[in-house]
């Protein structure tokens, strides 16, 4: 794995802006890109997907023993988290950060629910490629495993249209599900698009359009847990047998940093996850984490009893979990974390995000990636 200088397209930033890429500004760079050998690929793509067995270990561990009050889960839906679970509900995507020091592959934490970097992941850095260098390859097919796996969703999905929702205040939010929507009509599925705080009941607690219409199937880029404490989260029990919630109910316990504890407790021994605990570190070189965040936000990082970097945040409520320090090693200044996606539950590419510090936050940059043919 190396960092490489490149010259930038010319004119590059209209390109991306013409591909959907409107917030590519201080947060996307086409001055390197990552190379790796195929071997290397390889390895990233066997890992994750031996870590999402083990991720979905940990669910039916969480079920089976009704551990929620250890996930700060309202028992209120564990229900609708349980039927959601055996029903093997519809899922699209989700993206695992893992650190990677050239040997070691580790997991940092499960994106599970409502991740982001998506367009740039599946379309922009593809098109790049093709510019900057056709005769290397990319560990990248997401685009054609999302096409591929909503046409088998589509058998799933009950009468009426599949709907798309995000919040209202978040342009990344609004891009990446806009880009999902996309990807839908292209397979034939019909959409409708509305923003999360539009979405209500009627008079049968149903959920419904602002214009009555009822709404059976619906992906939402919003995190469970901040619909568990919506006014309107009380009908999301009420309706578990009539709609199709994407991403599942059941990514509630995926995209809950307590997975990092338990992950570490049934599979200690396990070469991708690092040592983590709720409450208190395991020893003196750790990174604290709150049990739900987002963005690297109310982070630390610890090493040898000393603060080597803290994000601020408005999270912390729940507790935090203290996940062993793996050091990342450094490429020409920059921090890199592999976003690794998964589609349908396969392995299907990667993105990069590289920060000058030691946590990846919201300012932290896209960097595209390849890798050289055998």
């Amino acid at each position: 794995m190396k960092r490489l200088s490149i010259t930038p397209r010319p004119h590059w930033q209209t390109t991306v802006q013409e591909q959907g890429f409107v917030f590519y500004k201080d947060y996307y760079n086409e001055t390197a890109a990552y190379e790796f050998s195929a071997d290397e690929v390889d390895q990233l793509e066997s890992a994750t997907a031996e870590i999402f067995d083990m991720c979905l270990a940990v669910v039916e561990h969480v079920i089976q023993h009704q551990l929620w009050d250890q996930f700060f889960i309202p028992k209120a839906y564990a229900e609708l988290i349980t039927h959601s679970w055996k029903e093997d509900a519809i899922s699209f995507y989700g993206r695992m950060d893992l650190a990677y020091d050239g040997k070691n592959i580790k997991l940092l934490e499960f994106n599970a629910d409502t991740p982001t970097s998506l367009l740039e992941a599946s379309v922009i850095q593809w098109y790049w490629l093709q510019e900057h260098n056709k005769a290397l390859d990319q560990f990248n097919s997401i685009h054609e495993k999302l096409m591929a796996h909503m046409k088998v969703c589509q058998e799933y999905f009950l009468p009426g249209k599949l709907f798309f929702a995000c919040s209202h205040d978040s342009e990344e939010d609004f891009i990446t599900t806009k880009y999902l929507e996309d990807v839908a009509q292209q397979t034939g599925i019909d959409t409708a698009f509305l923003y999360i705080n539009e979405v209500g009941v009627d008079d049968r607690e149903l959920f419904c359009t602002p214009q009555g219409e009822i709404m059976r199937n619906i992906f939402k880029l919003y995190p469970w847990e901040w619909m568990f404490g919506e006014e309107f989260g009380r009908y999301l029990a009420i309706n578990q047998y009539g709609m199709n919630w994407i991403e599942p109910p059941y990514k509630a316990i995926l995209s809950n940093k307590m997975v990092l504890k338990y992950l570490h407790d049934l599979f200690p021994n396990s070469p991708y996850i690092l040592p983590c605990a709720y409450g208190q570190p395991l020893s003196d070189s750790y990174v604290r984490k709150p049990v739900y965040s987002r963005e690297g936000a109310n982070a630390m990082i610890v090493h040898k009893n000393v603060v080597l970097e803290e994000t601020s945040g408005e999270y912390g409520e729940e507790g935090y979990i203290f996940q062993e320090y793996f050091p990342i090693p450094k490429h020409n200044g920059q921090t890199p974390v592999i976003g690794s996606w998964l589609i349908g539950g396969v392995p299907a590419g990667m993105g990069i995000r590289e920060s000058s510090g030691l946590i990846t936050g919201n300012t932290s940059l896209f960097c595209p990636h390849y890798f050289v043919p055998r």
